[in-house]
Formats: structure tokens, sequence, C-alpha cells
């Protein structure tokens, strides 16, 4: 199964507000553990391990671009 990097959301927008939600009230370490969680569990349920290493290369990718936009 090839990542996917186009929406598979109806509405995109409502999974994006779930997301934000589910951080309202939490302190930064709980967010943080809320999103080390939330990656754990879907990397399980995508269960394939090529799937895993070409979304993490892909959003290590997009973090080091970001960063270096911020810096010019």
């Amino acid at each position: 199964m090839p990542l996917s990097t186009s929406s598979n959301f109806a509405k995109p927008d409502d999974a994006f507000r779930a997301i934000v939600e589910a951080h309202r009230g939490l302190n930064d370490e709980q967010s943080a553990d809320l999103d080390a969680a939330l990656v754990l569990i879907l990397a399980n349920h995508i269960g394939d391990i090529d799937v895993l290493r070409e979304a993490i290369a892909l959003a290590r990718h997009r973090m080091i671009d970001a960063s270096q936009q911020q810096q010019q």
C-alpha cells in the first residue's frame, strides 16, 4: 500500500478541528504526549513498515524545509 498524501476525509476541516480540540486544556507536555500516543496508534493501524518509513521521511523533509524557510 503506497502512502496517500491526498485528503481521504470527506470533511478535512472536521478532522483538523478534532485534532485541535483534543489538545484543548492540555499543557505542552500533555500535548506532546497526546501527539506521540496518536502517532503510535495510527502507525499501528496502518500496519505497514514501508508506509510508516515513507511517512516519517516526508514529515522530516517538511520540517527541515520549514526550518530553512524560517531562517531566510
